[in-house]
């Protein structure tokens, strides 16, 4: 049976890890701001807004991005483990309403479309 030498436990620089935690941790908390972004535009939308652009409804993008929200602070805290995929899953969340939801719920400012045509309002 071989013992290692304690000198080879050195090679990893403790340093580094701090580093690299503190890189991991400026992640979170950038993904907690884009998930809390989308939370709080979700709740100033139109209920009907939703539906209306060809969505899933308000209430259940409440729910997805207020689930996103909770595990952005427990990432942004440090109280989820970093390599935990429950972060990545809620940033993903956010980005989809972000980059696909609301571009077309914010087309709807009313949140009724009575009086916009192909080309615009009329």
């Amino acid at each position: 049976m071989t013992i290692a030498h304690p000198a080879a436990l050195s090679v990893i620089n403790l340093s580094a890890l701090s580093i690299v935690n503190w890189f991991f941790w400026v992640l979170c908390l950038g993904a907690f701001v884009v998930e809390a972004w989308a939370f709080g535009d979700a709740i100033s939308r139109p209920t009907t807004a939703f539906p209306a652009a060809g969505k899933q409804t308000k209430p259940l993008w409440l729910v997805i991005l207020g689930v996103a929200f909770v595990i952005g602070i427990g990432g942004a805290v440090g109280a989820l483990y970093l390599l935990s995929v429950f972060p990545i899953v809620a940033f993903v969340a956010a980005a989809i309403y972000l980059v696909d939801v609301r571009p077309k719920v914010r087309a709807l400012k009313s949140g009724n479309s009575s009086h916009s045509g192909p080309y615009g309002p009329w």
